[in-house]
């Protein structure tokens, strides 16, 4: 297959090395100062998955103006502030794409993609894997909590193209599935997200260390019940029919699997660049304002990470 990869970090050049050393046909739109070093040595790929590479077939483009081929998937792998712009790009070679896939962080960005593109062309997709990038030319997976899902962007029946892209990200060594209803799989990310990220950001530590602490736990227990209202006023469901039931399977399972991760948002912070603060927290708080249900923690939570923000950029 042909497949384009829209704002390549560390999860699409990871997904982009090892869908190319599978055999497929693979560009990425990324950073120009990566250009250079992939060129010159290829993309390796390490961690948990195994190794991949170094791969020096990749098609390796600045922007969209030299995407020349007809794609059979453009993934969209950027952060959920630019959204807007990939949906503007994206739009520039419309007529080269014949699915769009957000596999991005927080809520809202399929919506986005389905109003410019329409609900038949655009499935979303649930990462719950840690990628970094070691050096340039080199990333890591470091943990991982389940395998990728993809679905309809409008749910019901899988179509053809999830099942067709699940396969090949399975085939190509991630464990992916097709799902019915992405949205179910998205809101159960929005839970661990929200009760993780703006956290430990603002404190600092990889994940492990927020559950160690009676304090901390509190406050994650809190972010649980809040965005778990959210959901469910918003017309949402998960796979738990009830915060606490989420609870269990939140300690037992996903904190073990990603003890050591560290934030997204705390590299982001770190690396003096915008956070994805207002799609997860944020998001929660501005669901909360809008149904009249009170998010107080989350309230918090995001405003404190708007301020180290602004310190930061």
């Amino acid at each position: 297959m042909k497949i384009l990869i829209y704002g390549a970090g560390a999860l699409g050049q990871a997904l982009g090395c090892m869908l190319a050393a599978e055999g497929h046909e693979v560009d990425l739109i990324l950073r120009e100062r990566f250009i250079p070093i992939l060129k010159e040595n290829g993309l390796k790929v390490t961690g948990i998955f195994g190794d991949y590479g170094p791969v020096t077939s990749l098609g390796l483009l600045p922007d969209v103006s030299q995407a020349r081929k007809r794609y059979d998937y453009a993934l969209i792998t950027t952060k959920t502030y630019d959204t807007r712009q990939a949906v503007h790009d994206l739009g520039l070679i419309d007529g080269q794409i014949k699915t769009l896939v957000s596999m991005q962080n927080g809520c809202g960005n399929i919506e986005q993609l389905v109003e410019r593109f329409g609900s038949e062309r655009v499935l979303g997709s649930r990462v719950i894997t840690g990628f970094e990038i070691v050096e340039p030319g080199l990333v890591k997976i470091t943990v991982s909590a389940d395998a990728i899902h993809v679905g309809s962007s409008s749910g019901g029946e899988i179509p053809a193209s999830a099942r067709l892209l699940a396969e090949a990200i399975s085939s190509a060594g991630h464990e992916c599935l097709a799902v019915p209803d992405i949205h179910q799989s998205l809101y159960a990310k929005l839970l661990y997200n929200c009760s993780l990220n703006p956290l430990g950001a603002i404190l600092g530590v990889h994940y492990g260390a927020l559950v160690e602490r009676e304090e901390t736990r509190a406050i994650i227990d809190e972010v649980i019940t809040e965005t778990f209202a959210i959901i469910t006023a918003t017309g949402g469901t998960t796979p738990w029919q009830s915060a606490d039931e989420y609870r269990e399977i939140f300690y037992a399972k996903l904190i073990p699997a990603t003890y050591h991760h560290r934030p997204s948002m705390l590299q982001d912070l770190e690396n003096g660049k915008p956070t994805e603060v207002d799609g997860l927290a944020g998001y929660v708080s501005a669901m909360g304002a809008k149904h009249n249900v009170p998010t107080p923690t989350c309230d918090l939570l995001a405003s404190l990470v708007r301020f180290k923000q602004a310190q930061a950029v």
